[in-house]
């Protein structure tokens, strides 16, 4: 069963992949809208509008790495280079080890060094500026944050010579994850906490997304909680004590995507928050 699962990801397409990125946002836009966490009084549509465009150069940026991924794929397998190249382990934890690296190292490293490293921060807070958190705030990364992202994901495959149907399983679990995690659903707390002993919960999540420290560098991880528990960046606590947003940008222009894509080279928006 496992070996066709393999399979299905090794000959998966572009479509498929935005097939499940069609159905993901639309099951939880669904859900947020009976069950909202907060209620933000607003025209969903257009606060959505500036997170389906930076959702647009995602989506190019990763046909783009996806090229150079191939090249990757291909000089791994012909070098030998690699984690998996070295050990015979069952398929089923190199997999499983195969989606903890990623996470950690495409997720959480790099998601920990984007709050720390100033040029790196200032492409993030584009993500953190949103004022109304929902499942589309999920999709809204600057490019140069995406770009970084990626990089640290294409730095995971050469350590660990991962086979592309790895990678692929990965990507859809990530993207699952993430629009889970944003979305703005009031799941009873017992429920999210349970879920927060292993997975990243929606309330968890939520308080990464809170307007001032020490909240907003907390709880970096995606898919796995098990990191951000390791690491000490684990918190939780009343999810409505949140505010959303962030003290260094301008929250009138939230929803406004030529500020948006400019923040990076505002001089006026401080590095050091």
């Amino acid at each position: 069963m496992l070996a066709t699962l393999i399979h299905f990801f090794e000959n998966l397409t572009t479509l498929h992949k935005f097939i499940w990125i069609v159905l993901c946002l639309s099951i939880f836009w669904i859900a947020e809208g009976i069950y909202p966490l907060f209620d933000f009084h607003y025209n969903k549509w257009k606060h959505s509008k500036v997170n389906l465009v930076l959702l647009g150069t995602t989506m190019l940026i990763n046909v783009l790495f996806g090229i150079a991924t191939v090249g990757i794929f291909q000089w791994t397998a012909s070098q030998q280079f690699g984690l998996f190249y070295w050990i015979d382990w069952p398929l089923w934890l190199e997999l499983l080890l195969a989606v903890m690296a990623l996470d950690l190292i495409a997720q959480y490293f790099v998601h920990f060094l984007l709050h720390k490293v100033s040029f790196m921060w200032r492409f993030h807070i584009v993500h953190h500026s949103d004022t109304a958190v929902d499942v589309t705030t999920g999709t809204r990364h600057h490019p140069g944050d995406f770009i970084l992202r990626e990089t640290f994901a294409l730095l995971a495959i050469v350590l660990f010579g991962m086979p592309v149907a790895f990678y692929l399983i990965y990507r859809i679990l990530t993207i699952f994850f993430t629009y889970f995690s944003h979305a703005n659903l009031d799941l009873p707390i017992w429920i999210d906490r349970v879920i927060s002993y292993i997975f990243i919960s929606p309330n968890m999540h939520k308080f990464h997304h809170h307007y001032v420290r020490p909240w907003t560098d907390t709880n970096y991880g995606n898919i796995f909680s098990l990191w951000d528990r390791i690491f000490g960046t684990f918190v939780y606590d009343d999810p409505h004590k949140i505010i959303y947003g962030l003290d260094v940008a301008d929250s009138s222009k939230s929803d406004d995507l030529r500020y948006q894509l400019n923040v990076p080279f505002n001089k006026n928006i401080k590095t050091d928050y």
